[in-house]
């Protein structure tokens, strides 16, 4: 399966919330995609299909694949911490997430275009895998020669999100990712428990 990059509104109304921000589509539209739209009566869902739909909504939200996203529970199931939260931990401290929170780019496949195009350093180093994992100290930042581009000015302008595993220096544009942050830090609305019971049958 490819990455999705098609319509954000359609899976956003697939999960009933704007999982990739504000989107004023959504707002307008706010039932589940499909001909008979807020007509059709929907039976209740079985277990498996709401840890399903939970497990589904995680993966679009921080746009990651299967075989990545099983991985990364294999190594949270190791960590010895909780599962659930490590999980997260590890969806969070993924370089393209970072580059979002961090506000360099307005959406994480924003972020992640820029990593892969080598705009992005990590610790001095050109860094362009999205899914590098991000360690407690390290620094990101744009790279010298990308400071300049209109798209990074424009998302950083735009961003008022402040995180507390996160610092920012605007003048270098260049942020610490101070420590992996605690679940109840972690904004996104995805009950981790679900997941757990899932990949755990």
């Amino acid at each position: 399966m490819a990455r999705y990059t098609g319509p954000k509104t359609k899976i956003a109304r697939k999960f009933g919330e704007a999982i990739f921000g504000d989107d004023k589509n959504f707002e307008k539209r706010n039932y589940p995609p499909g001909q008979h739209g807020t007509g059709k009566r929907r039976g209740k869902k079985s277990e498996y299909a709401v840890q399903l739909m939970e497990k589904q909504k995680a993966k679009y939200t921080y746009g990651i694949l299967e075989r990545q996203f099983r991985n990364l529970f294999k190594k949270a199931q190791a960590s010895g911490g909780i599962t659930g939260e490590v999980l997260l931990q590890l969806c969070e401290s993924r370089l393209d997430n970072t580059v979002f929170r961090l506000g360099i780019a307005n959406s994480r496949r924003g972020a992640r275009q820029l990593v892969s195009h080598r705009h992005i350093t990590v610790n001095g180093e050109i860094v362009n895998i999205p899914s590098y994992s991000l360690r407690e100290g390290d620094v990101i930042a744009v790279r010298e020669k990308s400071k300049s581009l209109e798209a990074i000015d424009n998302a950083l302008a735009a961003n008022s999100a402040v995180y507390e595993w996160l610092t920012w220096n605007a003048d270098q544009k260049s942020g610490t990712f101070v420590k992996a942050p605690e679940r109840l830090q972690i904004p996104e609305n995805i009950k981790e428990q679900l997941i757990v019971e899932l990949y755990s049958k």
